[in-house]
């Protein structure tokens, strides 16, 4: 399996993703220039991965220009097709405002930046311990697509406290129904606000990020 990271003006956790993945997961990475269109070196069995940061310095709406990036239009139709694609925190944000994913990333309900570690947790109970650092990280969708999305188990992260319980106190953005991920009806595509790939690294004291990566090689689709 092959990962392409695509670099926008502003993304600022390309080399982050970049290192996770060649160094600590050991994987085959190349960078992916915004203005270029080329995706032929990878399969459906690939994954692009949209990085955190604030492409083209967030003007309009956070994601809403790049959404339109010639790189963006190659990746939208990888998708389309089957490819997978994962977005972090701005990567997300792209995601929604391609409409490849349900929803919007709006202003945190406490009108601040939030930078530190949190906790998430998936429909298995799982509990990871992954940062975050966003100003536009509160998930929100109408009630049918929430309803929607939950029935069909396609939120993937919920945020939560230490122990799983996904309470109020606990959500660092206001995200409706402490939403911290999710992914298409096809689950090929899948956005998250944390950061994993700040979380992969043994000298940094937390590696749960890899192993929200490393899903992403499993049976050559989404696990969790």
């Amino acid at each position: 399996m092959k990962f392409g990271v695509v670099v926008f003006p502003g993304s600022n956790c390309d080399r982050d993703m970049y290192d996770a993945l060649k160094y600590d997961l050991e994987q085959d990475v190349t960078m992916l220039w915004h203005k270029d269109r080329d995706l032929g070196k990878f399969s459906t069995e690939d994954c692009i991965i949209l990085p955190g940061g604030f492409s083209y310095g967030d003007y309009l709406r956070c994601g809403a220009i790049a959404r339109f990036s010639p790189m963006m239009q190659s990746v939208i139709e990888f998708a389309n097709a089957g490819g997978k694609v994962l977005g972090v925190c701005n990567g997300f944000q792209i995601l929604c405002e391609s409409h490849l994913l349900p929803g919007a990333l709006l202003r945190n309900g406490h009108q601040q930046f939030v930078c530190k570690n949190v906790f998430i947790t998936n429909e298995s109970g799982k509990v990871y311990k992954i940062p975050v650092a966003h100003g536009e990280g509160r998930y929100y969708a109408e009630e049918k697509t929430l309803d929607e999305l939950q029935e069909n188990d396609q939120v993937i992260f919920y945020y939560c406290d230490e122990s799983g319980n996904i309470t109020e106190e606990a959500n660092p953005n206001g995200a409706i129904r402490n939403i911290a991920g999710i992914c298409n009806e096809n689950r090929n595509v899948f956005g998250m606000m944390p950061h994993p790939e700040r979380a992969c690294s043994v000298t940094l004291g937390n590696t749960d990020g890899r192993e929200i990566i490393k899903t992403l090689l499993m049976a050559g689709q989404l696990v969790y």
